[in-house]
C-alpha cells in the first residue's frame, strides 16, 4: 500500500482507495452498483435497490455522515467497528432531518454489514440501527421491506449480544402487538431473501474467494444458513394465522428443493438444530404442507433419532414428537423395526450418551404415540425397551451423575406405570413387568449405592401408592383384583430378594444399607417427591381418550405429559393427608420386617454380627412395635435380676421392648471393645417409644443411669435428644430429674479435681465427661436448659472454683490442667445461653476469665493457646451479657461493676509493667467494643464512670510521679522555683513498673477512644479530665532528661494504640478542656502550665482561644506559684502589648521590697522571673527600662548585699535566696544579650565583679551540684561568664569606642584570667570525679555545657602560661616544657570523656596549642640529622597514647563492619563519644602535622607509617562517611550552583547546638578525610595502592566524585595566591585544566615544567611533563624530572614546596654541588641535607641516609660507584 505522501507515478490514473474507486465508477457508468458482499447475479437488485448518482449522494448527505458511510465500506475490522460506533453516536446527537438524509443509503450498508464475519461489528451494527430507529421512527417504513429479512436473521445470530441488540432494535421499532403486522407487511421479501440464502447461495457467492480465506468463507456461509433457518421459524411463529395461506406456495417451492432436506444431515450441528426447529414450527403452523411431504419429513426426522449432539438433541426430539403427532402415517415411510427402534435402543442402552436429562423425559410421550401395529408383539417390544432402559442405568456416566441417574429412573417408572396401565389384565405382561423388570431393577439398585441417589425408592413408593390407591378406589371388577394380584406378586418377590441380602453371615454392607433405606421409604405413606419441584411427574388415568392424544401439543423438556387437566387430578384430600398405610402394603411389609428382624437377631446371637446389629437399629427406628420386639425376644424367657425395683420388674414382665432393653441392649452397650454405639442408642429410643407413658420411660432411664449406663452412653442419649425433638420429648422428665442432675454434679467435681496424669482410657473418659458437661450447659430447648437449673448453677460454681486456682500453678502444670476443658465448656455455655438464663455464678466465672485474660502471661502462667481460648470465652459471655442487659433489666450486672473496680485497682496499684498494661488495654478494648453493641447507650458511660478515680486519687497519683521532669524546664528558664524540689529518683526496684498515673490515664484514654466511636455521653466533664490527665502523663514523660527504657516503651505503645492527644481531641469537643487546664495551671502551676505552652506550640490550640483566659492581667496578681508559672509558659506566645502590661505590673513591685520580700514568689523573685521570661523572647527593646532594672539590682546589692551569693558556701543558703540569685544572674545574661545602649563604667564593674564572685561560689561548691538549685546556679553563673566572654571576643574597633576606656584591658588582664583560672581547674575537678551518669543530657552534667563553652574562649597565651598541678608520665619521650606537657597530659585524656561538651571544649583548647608545639621538636631536629637509620619522630606522645586507646575502642565498634558499609552512630551514645573523640584527636594530629616544617613532617609521617595508625583511620573513615555527603537543604537550591557537601562546608563544632547532632560524625569524618588528603597525600596514596581491589574501587570512586575537585581547586588556588617568591623561577596555575606551569631561567638556560593533577587527585600520580628545555643535557633533565615527580608522589608536601625543593636542587647543581649518586639529587628528598659523606677512593659524596639504605639493602659496605670498601 502506498503512503500518504509518496510521489504518484506519472500517468497513474488509478485511485488510491476504494471510496475514490466508487466515485470513478459512478462517473464512467452513471451508477453505483449495489453489491452485497461480492455477489454478481441480477436477482441481487430485486431486494437491494441500486442507488443512482454518486454526486447526488454527496449533495444530499451531511458531510460527516458521508465520511462515516465511506469508512463502513472499508475492509479493516477496526475501521468498520469505530465507524459504526461513530454512526450510532451521530444518529443520537444530530437533528432528525440530517439523519433522515442517510436513510436511502442505509439499507444497502445494513444488509451487507449485518452479515459481517466479525461479531463485534455485527453487534455494533444492531446497536447503531436501534439509535437510527429511535431518531427517524416512522420514516423508516419505505425501507422496511429491504432490511426486514436481514433484521430477522440478525435476531437469530449465534452471537448472543448481537442477537439481543437486534431484538432490542426490533422492539424499539415495533411494540409486541404490532410485530406480526410488520412481519406480514414484508413477508414476501423476507421469504425471498431467506430462500435465496438457503437454496442459491454458496460460500463463494457470499464472500470473495480471492480476498477471503476459505475457512472464513465457510464459517460465514454456515452462520448465514443457520440464521436463515431460524429466521424462517421466527417468521412462522410471528405471522398471524390468516397470513399463512398466502405463503403456502413459497413454502411449497422451498420444501420441494432437495437441498433443503439435506440440511437435516448437515455436518454442522447448529444447522441441524435450526433445521429441526424449523420442521417443528412447520408441523405446528402448516401441517397440511408437511403431510404432503410426509416421506421426506418422516425419514429426515425419525431416521436421525440417534443424533447425540447436545446442540441438536432437544430440537430433534421436539421434531420427533411433532412428526408423530402431525403425520399419522409417518411409519409407512420408514421401517420402524429395522431403522428407528434399533437406533432408539442403542441410544437408551448407552444411557443417552450423556444427554439423559434431555432425551429420557421424551420417552414416555414417544411410546404413548406408537400405534399398536408398530409395536406388535407387545411383550417383546416392551421387554426389550425396558431392558434397554435398565441397561442404560449401569453405564458409568449415569452412576456418577445424579441428574442423569434421576432422569433414567424417572423415565423407567413412568414407562412401567404406563405399560402396566395400558395392559392390565394381560398376565404375561404383568409378570414380565414385575418379575423380569421391576424386581431385577430393584435388585441391581440395592447392590450399588450410587444408583440409590436417583430417588429410585421414592419412585417405587409412589408407584406402589398409585397402584394401591387404584386397587382400593376402583369399582371395576377387573382392575382391583388384577392390581391386588400384581402387588401380591411384587411383595413376594421383594421379600425374597431382601431376605437373600440379609440372610448371609457376612452380609454386604451396601446391600444391607440399600434394604434398610428401601424399607424406610416404603414405610412412609407419603412420597417425598411431591415436595421436589424439580421433577414433575406424570399421573395416569384408567383411560386415555384418543382425542387427547391427537390434540396433544409440544411436550416440555421436563417430561410433563399434557394429557388434559383431568388426568393430572390428585387423589381426594382425605386420602392424601392420611398417614394410614394401605392394608395392601401394611401386612406384607410387617411380615417382611419381622422376617428380617428374626434373621438379624439370629446372626447377632450366634455370630455377634455388627452388620446385622446396625441393620436391626435402622429397622427398629422405622418399625418400633411390640410385635417386632416379641419376634426379637423369641421363645427364650431369661430371668432379670431380682434386685431391680418393683415397678421396673413389673414393666419388664409386661413390656417386651423393656425386656429386650434389659436382656440384650444393656449388654451390647457395655461391651468394652465396642468402638461405636450410636446405633445402639437408637435401639434404646425405639424401645422407649414402646413404653406407655413418660413416667415409665423416666423410671427406666433413672434406673439405667444409676446402675447400668456408662457416661459415653449417657452422652449419646443426650446428643440424640438434642438432635431430634421427637426423641427429646421422650426423655424430658429424665433430663430434668434429680438422678441425672446429681450424677452430673459429681462428674464435674471429679473432672475438675482429677489430675490427668493417668491412662489413655481414662483420658478418653475425661474427654467424654467434659463433652457431656459442655452439652448439658450449652444446649437449650425452648429457652430452657436441658437439665434442672439448680444443677447448672452447681456445675458452674465447680468450674469457677477450679479456674480461680489456675494462677497458682506453673505454665507446665496449666498445660496439662483442666483449664482448657473449662474454657471450652464455658465458651459453649456463654455462646448458646439466652439472656434470661444468665446466672449469678456464671457472672463470677466470667469475671475470673476476664481477669486471667487481662493480666500478663508472667502473672497467670498460662500458655498462649489457653489465653486465646479464655479470650473467646469471656467475649462470648460479655456478648450475651450486653444484649441481656440492654434488653431486659435496668440492674447493672455484677460482672460489669466488679470488673470496673478491679481495673481501677490494677492501674492504681503501680504494679504494672508495659507488657501487663498492654494486656490490660487489649482486654479493655475488646470489652468496650462489645459494650458498644448494647442497645443501652448509657452502659459504656456508667462503666467508664466506675473506673474513673476521684480528684483526690488523681492528685495522689500525680504527687507520686518522680519530680525529675522539673530539671529541664528549670535549666531552660521556662519555669522558676525558689524552694528545693526533693530529689525523688526512680527506685531501682521500680525500674520496670509504670507509675500509676501513667497506667490510669492510658487506660481511661483507651476507654474514651472506644466510647467516642458511638458518641457516648460522659458525665461530670469526664472527657476533659481524662484528656487533661493523659496530657499530664505524656508531658511528664516528654520533659524527663533521660527517660528509662520502660517509659520510652510506654510512649511508643500509646502511639501504636493511637492513644494521642490529637486522636482524643478529634473525637470530642474540647472547649472545656482549655478552661480546665487553665484552672489547674493557675492553681498548681508546674507541669500544667507547660502543657498549655505545648498545646499552643503544636498548634493544637490557637492563640485566640488562649487569649480569652488571660484577658484580665490583674487577675494573675498577687503572684502565686501557679500564676507565675502560667505567665512564664504563656510568654513566648504573648503579643508585645500583653507583655508590656505584665511588665508594667512587675516594675513597681521590684522597687519596694524588704529583704524578706525580695526572695518570695509575690516579691522580687516572682516579678523578676516574669520579667526575665518576657525578656527571654527578645521582645523588650526599651533600653531605659533594662537600665532601670539594672539600677534596681545595684540598689539591692547596696542595701542587702548578703542576699548576693558572692564567694560563699551554698550548703547553708536557703533555696529562696538561691532562687532570687538565679533570676538576677539570668537577668544580667539577658541584659548583655538584648541591651544595645552603652553601659556606664560602674554598671560594667557591677556585672563583671558579680560574675567573677558568683563563679568563685560555683567553683567552691562543686560538691553540691547534685542539688537542683545549686546545679542551676552553677549553670547560670557559667552562662553569664560565657556571655561576657562572647561579648568581648566579638568586639571590633568600631564597638570598642563605645566602651569605657580601660574596660578591654581590665577584661584581658584580670577578668578573663580570673574566669579561666577558676573554670580550668573546675573542669579537671568535675571530670575527675567518677560519676555514674556522664551523659550530656543528664541533669548532673548540665553545667558542663556553659562551663565548657566559656572555656572555648580561653586565649592562647593564657593557655600556654597557665600552670596546672604537675602530671607527667614516666618514660614519655617529649621535647616540651614541663608545664605544657602537664597541660597536654591533663587535657588530652578528656577527649574520651563521656560528655560531648567536654570533648569539644578540650578540642578547642588543644587546637589553639597545636601550632605552637612543633617548634620544640624543631629545636632538637639536629639530633636526627645524620643518624645511620631511617629516622622517625612521634607527634605529641599524649595524643599518640590516647590514639592507641581509641583505636582499640573503635576496633570494637567498627571492626566487624566491612569497609564501604556505612555505620550510623546514634547521637550521644557511648559509641558516639568514642568516635567523636577519635576523629577530634586526628584533627589535632593533622593540625599539628600541618604546622610542622617539611623536615619534621617527614619524620612524623615515618612514625605514622610505622604504627599504621593512618591506615586504621582511613578504613574507619570509609565506614563513617556517608554515601552522599551533600547537605539535605541543598536540593532546593538552584541547579546551576555547585551543591554544598561536607567537604565544601566547614564543620562548626558547637556545644549548645544539638539539632545537627545526627550529622556531626559524618561531617567530622569527611572533614578529617579532607585534611588527611590535603596534608598527607603521599601516605594516603601508598595505602590506597596497597589496598584490596574492592576497597581500592570504593575509595577511588568516592574521592573522585566528592573530594578531588575541592582539593584540586584549593591546590591550584594556593599556587595562584602564593606569596612565595622564587629568584629566577615563575609559577603559573590554570584552574580549568588543573595544571601548574613553572619556568626556571638562569643566564641563557630556560627550563619549563608542566605539573598535571589527575582527576582523582591526590590518589593518582601527578604527572610532570617537559616544556621548554634549553641548555640542559637530556640525562640531567630526566634526573630533575624524576626528582620532582618522586617528591610530589612520595612526600607529603604541596606543589609549591615540591617546586621549591626542585629549584634548590637545580641551584645547587649550578653552584657546582654534585648529585648524590644514589638518589641523583643534590638535596635529599627526605631530610633536605646535602651530600656530605665522601668515598676516600673515588672522592664522590653521598647523603648519609642514602648510604645507610644502600648498606642495609645490599648487605655490603662498599662504595656504590668504585666498589671499594667505604671508610
Amino acid at each position: 500500500m502506498g503512503g500518504k505522501n509518496k510521489q504518484r507515478t506519472k500517468g497513474n490514473l488509478r485511485p488510491s482507495n476504494s471510496g475514490r474507486a466508487a466515485e470513478l465508477l459512478a462517473k464512467e457508468q452513471g451508477t453505483v452498483p449495489g453489491f452485497i458482499g461480492f455477489g454478481t447475479f441480477q436477482s441481487d437488485l430485486g431486494y437491494v435497490p441500486a442507488v443512482q448518482g454518486a454526486e447526488e449522494i454527496d449533495s444530499l448527505v451531511d458531510s460527516d455522515f458521508r465520511m462515516v458511510l465511506r469508512k463502513l465500506s472499508k475492509k479493516d475490522v477496526t475501521t468498520k467497528l469505530k465507524a459504526m460506533q461513530e454512526f450510532g453516536t451521530m444518529c443520537t446527537e444530530r437533528d432528525t432531518e440530517i439523519v433522515k438524509g442517510v436513510l436511502p443509503y442505509w439499507p444497502r450498508i445494513f444488509c451487507k454489514i449485518s452479515l459481517d464475519h466479525d461479531r463485534r461489528v455485527r453487534e455494533a451494527t444492531q446497536q447503531a440501527f436501534e439509535k437510527l430507529i429511535l431518531k427517524v421512527k416512522k420514516h423508516l417504513a419505505p425501507y422496511l421491506k429491504t432490511v426486514m429479512g436481514y433484521w430477522l436473521m440478525a435476531q437469530c445470530d449465534a452471537y448472543a449480544p448481537a442477537a439481543s441488540a437486534a431484538k432490542d432494535a426490533f422492539e424499539a421499532a415495533f411494540p409486541p402487538s404490532k410485530q406480526p403486522e410488520a412481519i406480514a407487511f414484508c413477508k414476501d421479501e423476507v421469504i425471498s431473501v431467506l430462500q435465496d440464502h438457503l437454496i442459491r447461495e454458496t460460500p463463494d457467492t457470499l464472500s470473495d474467494p480471492q480476498t477471503v480465506p476459505e475457512e472464513e468463507r465457510e464459517a460465514k456461509f454456515f452462520r448465514v444458513v443457520t440464521c436463515s433457518l431460524l429466521a424462517l421459524k421466527k417468521l412462522l411463529c410471528l405471522l398471524p394465522d390468516n397470513e399463512l395461506d398466502s405463503l403456502e406456495e413459497k413454502f411449497k417451492s422451498l420444501l420441494s428443493q432437495n437441498k433443503f432436506w439435506k440440511y437435516g444431515k448437515h455436518s454442522i450441528p447448529q444447522i441441524r438444530s435450526a433445521y429441526f426447529e424449523l420442521v417443528s414450527a412447520l408441523c405446528q403452523r402448516i401441517p397440511r404442507l408437511m403431510k404432503d411431504e410426509a416421506s421426506k419429513v418422516s425419514s429426515s426426522v425419525l431416521l436421525s433419532i440417534d443424533d447425540s449432539d447436545p446442540i441438536v438433541c432437544p430440537a430433534l426430539w421436539e421434531a420427533v414428537l411433532y412428526t408423530l403427532t402431525t403425520i399419522e402415517d409417518c411409519w409407512l415411510h420408514v421401517n420402524a423395526k429395522k431403522s428407528v427402534f434399533p437406533k432408539l435402543s442403542a441410544v437408551v442402552r448407552e444411557g443417552g450418551r450423556g444427554l439423559a436429562t434431555v432425551i429420557y423425559p421424551y420417552l414416555l410421550p414417544f411410546i404413548s404415540k406408537l400405534p399398536q401395529s408398530i409395536i406388535a408383539p407387545k411383550l417383546d417390544f416392551f421387554k426389550n425397551f425396558l431392558t434397554s432402559l435398565v441397561a442404560g442405568l449401569s453405564t458409568e456416566r449415569i452412576k456418577t451423575s445424579f441428574s442423569e441417574c434421576s432422569a433414567v429412573v424417572s423415565a423407567f417408572f413412568e414407562c412401567l406405570r404406563f405399560i402396566m396401565q395400558q395392559n392390565l389384565g394381560e398376565e404375561e405382561i404383568e409378570e414380565m413387568l414385575i418379575n423380569d423388570q421391576l424386581i431385577p431393577f430393584i435388585d441391581e439398585v440395592l447392590k450399588d449405592p450410587r444408583l440409590q441417589d436417583g430417588q429410585l425408592f421414592d419412585h417405587l413408593a409412589e408407584t406402589l401408592s398409585s397402584w394401591e390407591t387404584k386397587a382400593d378406589m376402583e369399582k371395576d371388577d377387573k382392575i382391583a383384583p388384577n392390581l391386588a394380584k400384581v402387588l401380591l406378586s411384587f411383595w413376594e418377590r421383594l421379600s425374597e430378594i431382601c431376605a437373600e441380602k440379609i440372610d448371609e453371615p457376612e452380609a454386604d454392607v451396601k446391600s444391607v444399607l440399600g434394604v434398610s433405606s428401601l424399607l424406610q421409604v416404603l414405610q412412609k405413606p407419603k412420597s417425598s417427591l411431591k415436595s421436589n419441584k424439580k421433577f414433575v411427574k406424570v399421573r395416569f388415568a384408567d383411560e386415555m381418550p384418543e382425542s387427547n392424544k391427537e390434540n396433544e401439543k409440544c411436550v416440555s423438556s421436563e417430561g410433563e405429559n399434557s394429557e388434559g387437566s383431568e388426568l393430572m387430578a390428585e387423589p381426594p384430600a382425605s386420602h392424601r393427608c392420611s398417614d394410614v398405610i394401605s392394608p395392601l402394603r401394611r401386612k406384607p411389609l410387617e411380615n417382611l420386617v419381622c422376617r428380617l428382624a428374626e434373621m438379624s437377631i439370629n446372626y447377632i446371637n450366634d455370630q455377634k454380627s455388627e452388620q446385622h446389629l446396625r441393620f436391626l437399629s435402622t429397622l427398629l427406628f422405622s418399625f418400633s412395635s411390640t410385635q417386632v420386639f416379641k419376634v426379637l425376644l423369641g421363645d427364650k424367657k431369661e430371668r432379670i435380676i431380682k434386685s431391680k425395683p418393683l415397678e421396673i420388674a413389673t414393666l419388664i414382665q409386661r413390656n417386651p421392648a423393656v425386656q429386650f432393653l434389659y436382656q440384650k441392649l444393656i449388654g451390647w452397650l457395655n461391651e468394652e471393645q465396642r468402638k461405636e454405639s450410636s446405633f445402639l442408642v437408637d435401639i434404646l429410643y425405639s424401645a422407649l417409644c414402646c413404653c406407655d407413658n413418660n413416667k415409665e420411660r423416666k423410671d427406666v432411664l433413672d434406673n439405667l443411669t444409676e446402675v447400668d449406663l456408662k457416661w459415653n452412653s449417657v452422652l449419646q442419649i443426650i446428643e440424640k435428644a438434642c438432635s431430634s425433638s421427637d426423641k427429646h420429648a421422650l426423655v424430658i422428665p429424665w433430663l430434668k430429674g434429680d438422678v441425672l442432675g446429681e450424677k452430673l454434679v459429681t462428674l464435674a467435681d471429679h473432672l475438675c479435681n482429677k489430675d490427668l496424669v493417668s491412662t489413655v482410657s481414662s483420658e478418653s473418659h475425661f474427654s467424654e465427661g467434659w463433652t457431656l458437661l459442655s452439652l448439658v450447659l450449652s444446649q437449650h430447648v425452648k429457652n430452657d436448659y436441658l437439665i434442672g437449673e439448680e444443677y447448672v448453677e452447681r456445675i458452674i460454681i465447680k468450674l469457677h472454683e477450679t479456674l480461680s486456682k489456675a494462677t497458682k500453678l506453673s505454665e507446665v502444670e496449666n498445660n496439662d490442667s483442666s483449664v482448657s476443658f473449662i474454657c471450652d465448656v464455658a465458651f459453649h455455655y456463654f455462646s448458646s445461653a439466652k439472656g434470661c438464663l444468665l446466672l449469678p455464678s456464671s457472672e463470677d466465672l466470667l469475671l475470673t476469665v476476664f481477669q486471667l485474660c487481662a493480666q500478663s502471661k508472667e502473672k497467670t502462667h498460662l500458655p498462649d493457646f489457653l489465653i486465646c481460648k479464655l479470650k473467646n470465652t469471656w467475649l462470648s459471655g460479655v456478648n450475651l451479657l450486653v444484649h441481656h442487659t440492654g434488653s431486659t433489666t435496668d440492674k447493672q450486672s455484677t460482672f460489669l461493676h466488679l470488673s470496673a473496680l478491679w481495673l481501677k485497682n490494677q492501674v492504681q496499684s503501680s504494679s504494672l509493667d508495659i507488657k501487663s498494661l498492654q494486656c490490660l488495654l487489649s482486654a479493655v478494648d475488646d470489652l468496650l467494643n462489645k459494650l458498644l453493641e448494647s442497645e443501652d447507650t448509657s452502659l459504656l458511660g456508667v462503666y467508664i464512670g466506675n473506673v474513673m478515680p476521684n480528684n483526690n486519687e488523681w492528685e495522689k497519683m500525680r504527687q507520686s510521679l518522680p519530680i525529675q521532669w522539673l530539671h529541664r524546664p528549670l535549666l531552660e528558664g521556662r519555669l522558676s522555683l525558689n524552694y528545693e524540689c526533693f530529689k525523688i529518683d526512680f527506685k531501682e526496684e521500680d525500674t520496670k513498673k509504670l507509675p500509676s498515673h501513667l497506667c490510669t490515664s492510658a487506660l481511661l484514654s483507651k476507654m474514651i477512644l472506644v466510647a467516642l466511636k458511638k458518641e457516648t455521653v460522659l458525665e461530670n466533664n469526664e472527657l476533659e479530665k481524662i484528656i487533661a490527665e493523659l496530657l499530664y502523663s505524656l508531658h511528664w514523660c516528654e520533659e524527663l532528661d533521660n527517660p528509662p527504657i520502660f517509659l520510652t516503651g510506654f510512649c511508643e505503645m500509646l502511639q501504636k494504640m493511637n492513644i494521642t492527644y490529637d486522636n482524643l481531641c478529634g473525637l470530642g469537643n474540647t472547649s472545656g478542656l482549655l478552661q480546665l487546664l487553665f484552672n489547674r495551671s493557675r492553681e498548681h502551676g508546674t507541669l500544667w502550665s507547660l502543657i498549655i505552652a505545648k498545646l499552643i506550640l503544636s498548634r493544637s490550640v490557637s492563640s485566640e482561644e488562649v487569649k480569652r483566659h488571660y484577658r484580665r492581667k490583674e487577675g494573675f496578681f498577687p503572684l502565686t506559684e501557679g500564676n507565675m508559672h502560667t505567665i512564664q509558659s504563656l510568654c513566648p506566645f504573648l503579643s508585645k502589648e500583653d507583655k508590656k502590661e505584665f511588665i508594667a505590673q512587675c516594675i513597681p513591685a521590684l522597687l519596694a521590697w524588704t529583704k524578706e520580700d525580695l526572695c518570695s514568689t509575690n516579691g522580687g523573685f516572682g516579678h523578676l522571673a516574669i520579667f526575665n521570661s518576657c525578656l527571654q523572647t527578645g521582645s523588650i527593646d526599651d533600653g531605659e527600662l533594662l537600665h532601670g532594672i539594672l539600677k534596681i539590682l545595684i540598689c539591692w546589692k547596696k542595701e542587702h548585699e548578703d542576699i548576693f551569693l558572692f564567694s560563699c558556701n551554698l550548703s547553708e543558703v536557703s533555696p529562696e535566696i538561691l532562687g532570687v540569685n538565679i533570676e538576677i544572674i539570668r537577668f544580667l545574661s539577658l541584659f548583655l544579650k538584648y541591651c544595645s545602649s552603652p553601659l556606664a563604667e560602674s554598671e560594667w564593674d557591677f556585672i563583671m565583679c558579680s560574675m567573677l564572685a558568683w563563679l568563685e561560689t560555683t567553683s567552691e561548691n562543686h560538691a553540691l551540684y547534685s542539688v537542683p538549685l545549686v546545679q542551676l546556679f552553677a549553670c547560670v553563673s557559667c552562662d553569664l561568664a560565657c556571655e561576657l566572654s562572647a561579648f568581648f571576643d566579638s568586639t571590633t574597633r568600631d564597638t570598642i569606642g563605645a566602651l569605657p576606656v580601660n574596660l578591654i584591658s581590665e577584661w584581658k588582664e584580670f577578668f578573663s584570667q580570673g574566669i579561666h583560672s577558676l573554670l580550668l581547674p573546675l573542669l579537671v575537678t568535675v571530670t575527675a570525679g567518677e560519676s555514674k551518669d556522664t551523659s550530656e543530657t543528664s541533669f548532673q552534667n548540665e553545667m558542663l555545657k556553659p562551663m565548657c563553652e566559656t572555656l572555648t574562649y580561653i586565649p592562647k597565651d593564657q593557655l600556654l602560661s597557665y600552670k596546672l598541678p604537675a602530671r607527667l608520665v614516666a618514660g614519655q619521650k617529649t621535647n616540651l616544657p614541663e608545664h605544657l606537657q602537664t597541660l597536654l597530659n591533663t587535657l588530652v585524656p578528656l577527649l574520651l570523656f563521656r560528655a560531648r561538651p567536654v570533648q569539644i571544649a578540650v578540642y578547642h583548647m588543644l587546637y589553639k596549642l597545636m601550632p605552637e608545639l612543633p617548634q620544640y621538636d624543631q629545636d632538637n631536629l639536629k639530633s636526627y640529622g645524620d643518624e645511620e637509620e631511617e629516622p622517625a619522630l612521634s607527634p605529641p606522645a599524649a595524643l599518640m597514647s590516647l590514639l592507641s586507646t581509641q583505636e582499640d575502642l573503635l576496633e570494637n565498634v567498627l571492626g566487624c563492619v566491612p569497609v564501604g558499609q556505612i555505620v550510623t552512630i546514634k547521637p550521644l551514645s557511648e559509641d558516639f563519644c568514642y568516635v567523636l573523640g577519635y576523629l577530634l584527636t586526628w584533627k589535632l594530629i593533622l593540625t599539628f602535622f600541618k604546622a610542622s616544617s617539611s623536615q619534621l613532617r617527614a619524620l612524623y609521617s615515618m612514625y605514622l607509617r610505622k604504627t599504621k595508625s593512618l591506615n586504621k583511620l582511613l578504613y574507619h573513615l570509609f565506614r563513617l562517611m556517608p554515601e552522599n555527603p551533600t547537605y539535605a537543604e541543598t536540593t532546593i537550591e538552584l541547579s546551576n550552583k555547585e551543591p554544598k557537601t561536607f567537604f565544601t562546608e566547614e564543620l562548626q563544632l558547637s556545644i549548645r547546638e544539638t539539632t545537627t547532632l545526627p550529622y556531626h560524625v559524618p561531617h567530622l569524618a569527611c572533614s578529617v578525610y579532607h585534611m588527611t588528603l590535603k596534608d598527607l597525600p603521599a601516605m594516603v596514596r601508598l595505602w590506597w595502592n596497597s589496598s584490596e581491589k574492592r576497597v581500592f574501587n570504593i575509595v577511588d570512586r568516592f574521592t573522585s566524585k566528592y573530594v578531588s575537585n575541592v582539593l584540586s581547586f584549593q591546590e591550584i588556588s594556593s599556587v595562584q595566591t602564593s606569596t612565595q617568591l622564587f629568584n629566577g623561577m615563575t609559577v603559573k596555575a590554570r584552574a580549568t585544566t588543573r595544571e601548574v606551569m613553572a619556568t626556571y631561567s638562569i643566564e641563557d638556560i630556560v627550563i619549563e615544567l608542566i605539573i598535571q593533577l589527575p582527576s582523582n587527585y591526590p590518589l593518582g600520580s601527578i604527572t610532570v611533563e617537559s616544556g621548554k628545555r634549553v641548555g640542559v643535557a637530556v640525562q640531567q633533565w630526566r634526573n630533575w624530572m624524576l626528582q620532582l615527580s618522586t617528591y610530589l608522589t612520595h612526600q607529603n608536601g604541596s606543589i609549591m614546596e615540591g617546586l621549591a625543593l626542585w629549584k634548590n636542587n637545580v641551584d645547587k647543581r649550578f653552584e657546582g654541588v654534585e648529585d648524590c649518586m644514589i638518589c641523583f639529587s643534590v638535596i635529599h628528598g627526605f631530610n633536605y641535607s646535602l651530600p656530605k659523606k665522601a668515598c676516600r677512593t673515588c672522592k664522590k659524596k653521598f647523603h648519609s641516609a642514602c648510604l645507610y639504605k644502600w648498606f642495609t639493602s645490599s648487605n655490603k659496605s662498599t662504595c656504590p660507584l668504585c666498589r671499594e670498601t667505604f671508610f
